[in-house]
């Protein structure tokens, strides 16, 4: 299991990501849009989204950032928009801790499979740290 910082950023991030991959020697290695995204029948993608970006990586000195753009209508508060990831390729690893971060917290993403993988949950604990739970495993096929 591993612990990983995830940024949010409120349109930037793109410029964010290579921004530290440049500082730090590093680059980018993944960046998604929510374009890029398989689109929800019932939902339709507002075209301000289309662009902005829904996950994207650098290594830092050993460890993965991950970074995103909120998305349009979210709040997004400077100075709050850290959350840490418990990534785990054993899935009763991931669903354990989950379990336990939502002991007097909000779940705000009840675990469940998404398009990049088979178990992920959003949920903020008691203390209002937000937290992402993710099984890293094969990826999900939309």
């Amino acid at each position: 299991m591993a612990l990983e910082v995830y940024l949010n950023f409120n349109g930037n991030c793109r410029d964010a990501a290579h921004f530290y991959a440049k500082v730090f020697g590093s680059e980018v290695t993944h960046l998604t849009t929510f374009g890029d995204m398989p689109q929800h029948p019932d939902y339709e993608l507002p075209e301000e989204a289309k662009q902005l970006v829904m996950h994207a990586r650098v290594n830092v000195m050993g460890s993965t950032v991950m970074f995103s753009d909120v998305f349009p209508g979210k709040p997004f508060t400077l100075g709050n928009n850290i959350n840490l990831t418990v990534v785990s390729k054993n899935e009763d690893e991931v669903r354990s801790a989950f379990n336990k971060l939502a002991d007097g917290g909000k779940i705000t993403m009840e675990l469940q499979e998404t398009f990049w993988s088979k178990c992920y949950g959003q949920v903020t604990d008691k203390f209002g740290i937000e937290w992402q739970c993710s099984h890293d495993g094969e990826e999900v096929s939309a």
